[in-house]
């Protein structure tokens, strides 16, 4: 039976990579991206709605499985209440919404380290939604926490580019959960997991997502 997904997060480096498998996968014949700006891509199973996270409406939409990928950095949220407000309620908003067209599934990129106690506020951010999602019953729900990601970034920082070829050199010395990791094997670990008609939840750390 063929279903139909829902993506937040889709102009983001995993995001990119989730749409192009889930637009590939022949167990979704539709596939609806949400943003506030159009993707540069069309595809016969590609809806795009306009979407606004402030207010998220998805009426009219029959949805299976959502795949978030929703996330942003301090420097360009401007603030840890902004960051907050797209981290953590956006998804939770959206999440909501879409149990509310009948998805029964709910797949989220959180990060490595995610914790609802932990002193960091970033992690602690990932945690607390990985909490709040918990609470609202969806059957299943998986989350995948990647460590550091490899990927066609569309953004150039020298910063970023040097620690990534440092994390290249030196996996064979860094232990595997702590390893960098390409969003191709974070994306397929999500897709594959949702077809399992897995029941509860299943978090996958940074080291199994090697394994995809």
């Amino acid at each position: 039976m063929s279903k139909t997904a829902l993506l937040a997060g889709a102009s983001g480096l995993t995001g990119a990579e989730l749409i192009r498998q889930l637009l590939d996968h022949p167990a979704y014949d539709k596939v609806i991206s949400l943003g506030r700006r159009p993707l540069p891509i069309e595809h016969p199973k590609l809806v795009q709605h306009p979407f606004n996270f402030e207010q998220p409406d998805l009426d009219g939409f029959k949805v299976d499985d959502v795949y978030c990928a929703l996330g942003t950095t301090l420097r360009k949220a401007g603030s840890q209440v902004a960051q907050y407000r797209v981290d953590h309620d956006y998804p939770l908003l959206l999440a909501q919404a879409a149990k509310a067209c009948g998805a029964r599934q709910y797949m989220l990129v959180s990060s490595i380290g995610a914790d609802a106690d932990s002193g960091n506020f970033y992690l602690r951010t990932k945690g607390t939604l990985e909490r709040d999602l918990q609470a609202l019953g969806f059957d299943s729900l998986i989350v995948v926490r990647p460590s550091f990601l490899f990927g066609p970034r569309q953004e150039f920082r020298l910063g970023e580019k040097i620690g990534i070829g440092l994390a290249k050199l030196f996996a064979p010395l860094i232990p595997k959960k702590y390893r960098g990791i390409h969003v191709q094997k974070v994306a397929n670990a999500l897709i594959s997991n949702a077809q399992q008609n897995f029941n509860g939840l299943l978090i996958l750390e940074s080291d199994r997502l090697h394994d995809y």
